[in-house]
């Protein structure tokens, strides 16, 4: 029975991963900040799947929860699901320093630390599967929630070619808006965000996991989102930071 490691995995798309990567038979390891959420996801996932469910609780914003979370990758799991991730409610300059740094430990060295954690198990055992969770928002201007996304994209790009398997793939998964708990633990407005734009979690990840089997290194998982980065390539950068600013994140 294969296993996956979810990081975040306790709400929205993580809740997701977990729920799919259940469903198809996956052991589950699932790593969250509140222990408590933890094990009642836990407990669900067995009774509902009959599939064996780890809990790690860990925050990836401290030294001791990355540690520990590599510690247990090196021990091999055969799918990562970087999903871990949180948004300000301030616009750049004026989220303290502090606040952007932890969001710079999670968004990318968590992503970087924990990515090079797995891949020589999986290189020995020649396959593994590695979905780092990014954002429609990486693809456009937007503070350091879009930059940090942005780093996502490009480093999970760069690490699929560098490993120059077929069998390990590394994908970026860059969502759009989706009905999740995100902007109202960060605390951010969403009543500017159009209905048409909202995407459900479990269509996201279904979407992620057809792209994963196929090989993409960068998943859009919707036709409105890929039409929008489509489009969003000829507009100039300033136009795009306008238009961000104007109905979200």
């Amino acid at each position: 029975m294969p296993t996956a490691l979810i990081t975040g995995a306790t709400a929205g798309l993580g809740a997701a991963f977990a729920r799919r990567l259940a469903a198809d038979a996956f052991s589950l390891v699932l790593v969250a900040r509140e222990e408590s959420r933890l094990e009642g996801a836990a407990e669900q996932l067995k009774l509902r799947y009959g599939v064996s469910v780890e809990v790690l609780p860990a925050d990836l914003a401290t030294e001791e929860g990355l540690a520990a979370v590599e510690a247990r990758l090196r021990d091999g799991v055969d799918l990562l699901v970087n999903n871990a991730g949180f948004g300000h409610p301030g616009r750049f300059p004026d989220v303290p320093v502090a606040d952007e740094q932890r969001m710079l430990k999670v968004h990318c060295e968590a992503v970087l630390r924990l990515t090079l954690a797995v891949l020589p198990g999986m290189r020995r055992r020649g396959r593994g599967a590695i979905v780092n969770v990014a954002s429609v928002a990486a693809f456009f201007p937007r503070g350091t929630y879009s930059a940090s996304k942005a780093w996502v994209v490009n480093f999970s790009e760069s690490a699929a070619a560098g490993i120059r398997n077929p069998r390990i793939r590394i994908m970026a998964l860059c969502p759009g808006f989706v009905r999740t708990e995100f902007h109202e633990r960060a605390a951010i407005d969403s009543s500017s965000i159009p209905g048409f734009l909202w995407l459900e979690a479990d269509d996201v990840v279904r979407a992620a996991m057809r792209d994963l089997a196929v090989g993409k290194r960068v998943s859009i998982p919707d036709p409105r989102y890929k039409a929008v980065v489509a489009v969003g390539r000829f507009v100039p950068r300033r136009l795009q930071a306008l238009v961000a600013s104007r109905i979200g994140r």
